[in-house]
């Protein structure tokens, strides 16, 4: 059953202030900290401007690949509520946990069963799967078929190309949330016509019986 999404790659305060005052707001708002490829990637001074913020309803996510402790340092007193980690093996997720507190989304990509089947290695450490396309800045898709069956014993996070006005229907069974970036953007910047259309969407599924 789908409880929520999140929005990832916000970068700028007039989008981050009209996703958290929606009447719909997400359930988490995602920022990229730690990874420049990516169009959306903040650096830590402007992101503390940013966040600077009343949340609201939402939750923060930092979005880390792979994150070393010089910017794990540098995060730690900013307002974020879950750490999404990419890249990382369940021992180190479980030290970054520790110590620093935070709930954690372990981000796995997905190109076969093989890599879904990774899961359970992690089992002990994540508060939410997040299973994405193995695009990473690319917002490619991965075949959402592969985690239809899946049980899991945490909630299940799902990304890989969803666009803005995709049937949301079609995720009720898979996922708890849905998470979007690239698809609620035109020419490279969010767009708030699409988010709109998005969140508003996205109520009407989880208000279905």
């Amino acid at each position: 059953m789908i409880r929520g999404c999140k929005i990832c790659g916000i970068s700028d305060s007039e989008t981050l202030n009209f996703i958290i005052n929606h009447t719909y707001p997400p359930k988490f708002i995602g920022f990229i900290c730690n990874y420049p490829k990516s169009s959306r990637y903040i650096e830590t001074k402007n992101l503390k401007k940013l966040l600077d913020v009343k949340k609201n309803k939402s939750e923060f996510v930092a979005v880390l690949v792979k994150p070393e402790n010089e910017i794990l340092e540098k995060i730690k007193n900013l307002p974020f509520d879950y750490y999404q980690l990419y890249d990382c093996t369940p021992n180190e997720i479980k030290s970054i946990k520790e110590k620093y507190q935070k709930k954690i989304i372990t981000a796995l990509t997905i190109k076969d069963k093989f890599d879904v089947n990774k899961h359970k290695y992690f089992s002990d450490v994540t508060d939410i799967y997040l299973f994405d396309s193995k695009g990473y800045e690319k917002s490619e898709k991965f075949d959402h078929n592969l985690i239809k069956t899946l049980k899991l014993n945490k909630e299940l996070m799902i990304a890989g190309n969803i666009k803005f006005d995709d049937n949301l229907k079609n995720f009720k069974k898979i996922a708890n949330f849905i998470d979007l970036s690239g698809g609620l953007e035109t020419s490279g910047l969010k767009d708030k016509s699409k988010i709109e259309i998005f969140l508003n969407n996205l109520n009407k599924v989880k208000n279905e019986t």
